[in-house]
């Protein structure tokens, strides 16, 4: 009976992981709640796909349909005619199915090379290849190397795309051939687990998150009380599971056992149990306010990333901006707005550039949240364009960060969950107001749509690049309007703690104190 459940490379490799993911795949499919894989991953793979499949020059395809006996019906044809390369090369082995990308002719037998849009090798990589091989094996097929295709993140285009330069063809045949041995056993056992009457007692662990995370991991984590370790932040995968599996689970938990945590560990535990006032360190904020000056240029970018480079001098995965907020802060309270989003389906970076150095004057004191990105990308749009360079690294080094307060613990809130990320200061700071919620937009939520965004606009209508240009600019236009808010609060706060108190340490509701700290002009 076990011998009937089929299993792909893909279902193979969650077996791995998981066997219960195997289990609960065909008796629970409703529980599946994992995110969705991020649409530019998604396109990223396609695209890197596309493009490998000429990288041994001509090649055959095999078409992709729900028979899957007619593709290996296909395939075999296709070798028996004396094809050097096919695409989607289909084989089955008693309930085993793998379609390996290219299957390359290599003298008297044959190349399984398996393509990734990844940078580097991976462990389920390793696995995934092992399994194609055991498959190509067992259906008589004469392996002769087996090997992974992927990204060279250090090639950088120059004019028509090179596919050898672009590409690294890795032998991994050794690795395949020592597991080998052992992949029927594996194949045996997850079997069983699929196909048994009752569900799997598996315990949660390090499975439920790597190498990927589980589709079922909200299925199978209901029972953690909320917070629980596992919410303790920057605290070591690992460890987290050490203690859950020693019973500590709760926050109280882990102070009744004392478990030995950092500062800001120690800060996030303490507030989230005992439901303290906010934090305020009123001298260190006023410490960060002193270094502004005014006008104030709020500053945000958005930005795509190709796995397959599409313009001149770019790399793989290297972050192009296309669009920023820039929202202006006069010292008088004014605010004053500027934008920029690239045309859809052209290299973006030099009109960026262009258009940084027309709206932020040298010797600015401009601020990003989280700089380190802004920073970077100021950076390279500068190695990019010398002529423009010196004015792009004046505002690269006259920039400040407003994650530096809540960073350093210097305002602190329970409702930040221990993590400075503007995804919790934001509605910490802002908890009822629609204003400032991200998910009164349309179309556009976060970085990653609007990356999607723009990538899929050349393709499409009229009317739909003009709803998603619009909704871009609405969704950028928040995140800069949004570091204006949270600088005021951090304001507010430094009011709270020194000017109202007198000292550090007593807090109040920001929404009662009246505007009083002035950054100097």
């Amino acid at each position: 009976m076990a011998e009937n459940y089929g299993l792909s490379k893909s279902r193979y490799c969650q077996g791995l992981q998981c066997p219960k993911i195997l289990w609960l795949s065909k008796n629970k499919p409703e529980e599946a709640s994992g995110k969705a894989e991020d649409d530019t991953v998604l396109v990223n793979g396609r695209i890197v796909g596309e493009i490998a499949r000429g990288y041994f020059g001509k090649y055959d395809e095999v078409d992709i349909v729900p028979d899957k006996k007619h593709m290996t019906d296909v395939t075999e044809n296709l070798m028996k005619s004396g094809a050097e390369n096919i695409t989607e090369a289909s084989f089955i082995y008693e309930g085993l199915y793998c379609a390996v990308d290219i299957l390359h002719k290599n003298g008297k037998g044959w190349d399984i090379v398996e393509v990734k849009s990844s940078t580097e090798i991976k462990d389920i990589y390793r696995e995934d290849v092992a399994f194609q091989n055991y498959v190509l094996t067992k259906c008589g097929i004469n392996v002769k190397r087996v090997c992974l295709l992927y990204v060279n993140n250090q090639y950088v285009r120059h004019g028509e795309l090179d596919l050898q330069g672009l590409f690294i063809l890795e032998d991994l045949t050794t690795d395949a051939e020592d597991r080998y041995p052992y992949i029927e056993d594996q194949i045996a056992h997850m079997r069983a687990v699929a196909l048994q009457d009752y569900e799997p007692v598996k315990d949660i662990d390090l499975c439920c998150l790597s190498p990927y995370e589980c589709a079922f991991k909200e299925y199978c984590w209901k029972h953690l009380p909320t917070p629980s370790v596992f919410d303790i932040s920057n605290m070591n995968k690992s460890k987290m599971f050490n203690y859950y599996h020693q019973g500590i689970i709760s926050f109280d938990d882990v102070l009744e056992n004392a478990i030995k945590l950092s500062p800001k560990q120690k800060l996030q535990v303490d507030y989230a149990t005992k439901h303290l006032p906010d934090h305020i360190d009123g001298k260190a904020i006023g410490a960060f306010l002193d270094t502004l000056t005014y006008p104030l240029y709020h500053l945000d970018f958005e930005t795509c990333q190709h796995a397959v480079p599409e313009y001149e001098n770019e790399k793989p995965y290297e972050q192009i901006p296309f669009q920023y907020s820039l929202h202006i802060e006069y010292e008088d309270g004014r605010l004053e707005h500027k934008e920029f989003l690239a045309k859809e389906g052209t290299d973006p970076r030099r009109a960026i550039a262009r258009r940084l150095c027309e709206d932020i004057p040298m010797g600015a004191c401009s601020l990003a949240y989280n700089m380190s990105f802004e920073q970077t990308r100021l950076k390279e749009l500068a190695a990019h364009f010398p002529d423009l360079a010196e004015h792009l690294l004046d505002i690269r080094d006259n920039m400040h960060d407003i994650m530096t307060p809540f960073q350093k613990g210097d305002y602190y809130s329970e409702a930040m969950q221990g993590s400075y990320s503007i995804k919790y200061v934001l509605p910490a700071l802002y908890p009822d107001d629609p204003e400032m919620d991200y998910h009164n937009l349309e179309q556009v939520h976060n970085g990653g749509e609007a990356s999607a965004a723009f990538l899929s606009m050349a393709q499409k209508t009229p009317e739909e690049i003009a709803s998603l240009r619009a909704n871009l600019l609405k969704y950028c236009g928040l995140d800069t309007y949004a570091m204006v808010k949270v600088l005021q609060r951090l304001r507010q706060a430094y009011n709270t703690d020194l000017r109202f108190t007198g000292g550090p340490g007593v807090s109040v509701n920001p929404d009662e104190i009246v505007w009083a700290y002035k950054p100097k002009g």
